[in-house]
């Protein structure tokens, strides 16, 4: 019994403490890159610089953070209000509609998207943002239709015996029992962005895209590693964050979750 406790908070503590661990390595690069200069010298040409030098990496993640933070918001409102207008008797015949809608950003591909977009917006972060928003709608609508559509039915019957008001009922019972389920949704849908926002670079946005296209064009590797493991770090911090998140709203709620 012992050994099966100990095994188990091993188990539980040794993952936070590799992330805990990785953000002090995140931070610690994103705050002082130079002193992590002898570790990638050996990537590059000689005269060559390790470190990205046409520009400051963390105030390109931090504008990286911004575009996907906003994008990520927007999504989530309006995958979330098309979801509850679907599961209302009023709104069942607008489902196909709506899941055609939320399939565009998967559909086209976010290069396809930001060609389409330059023109009518610009260069710079707005094609950037259009991109990240239609490629973000699928998980979340798809998670809070799921989620709306598989309530408990005692649950539901007995908010409806109760005198609540249809309003009522999807304030204070549906949304907060869906919850967990839509923070999952938004939880892939941010990793997904992470990473494609990477491409606004192309069309002049900044983001951490730039580091690995500067890296790309003049053959310098240690550029190209930077810009990759800054994004590889923030997705795996963010997606387990977003799963404490989510854990603990299952837990309030009643039903099992994991991390």
């Amino acid at each position: 019994m012992k050994a099966s406790a100990t095994a188990t908070a091993t188990g539980t503590w040794l993952p936070r403490l590799l992330r805990l661990l990785l953000l002090v390595l995140l931070l610690a690069f994103l705050l002082s890159p130079q002193s992590f200069e002898p570790l990638l010298k050996p990537l590059v040409q000689p005269n060559a610089p390790a470190i990205y030098n046409q520009g400051s990496l963390l105030t390109i993640t931090l504008l990286h953070l911004r575009t996907v933070f906003f994008a990520t918001v927007a999504a989530t409102i309006v995958a979330v209000l098309l979801a509850i207008l679907v599961t209302r008797p009023f709104g069942a015949e607008f489902l196909p509609l709506s899941r055609s809608v939320v399939n565009v950003g998967q559909t086209f591909p976010p290069v396809a998207v930001l060609a389409l977009a330059v023109p009518a917006v610009g260069f710079g972060e707005k094609p950037t943002l259009i991109a990240l928003f239609l490629y973000g709608l699928l998980p979340i609508f798809e998670n809070t239709l799921t989620a709306l559509t598989q309530l408990p039915r005692p649950v539901m019957e007995a908010a409806k015996g109760s005198g609540m008001t249809p309003l009522q009922r999807l304030l204070k019972v549906e949304l907060p029992l869906s919850l967990p389920v839509i923070v999952g949704g938004i939880r892939l849908s941010v990793v997904i962005s992470l990473a494609t926002a990477t491409i606004g670079s192309t069309v002049a946005a900044n983001t951490l895209g730039e580091v690995i296209i500067a890296g790309l064009q003049s053959n310098n590797l240690a550029f190209v590693l930077q810009g990759g493991l800054i994004v590889g770090a923030l997705a795996v911090l963010i997606y387990h964050a977003l799963g404490a998140i989510e854990s603990v709203l299952a837990r309030r709620a009643g039903s099992p979750a994991g991390n």
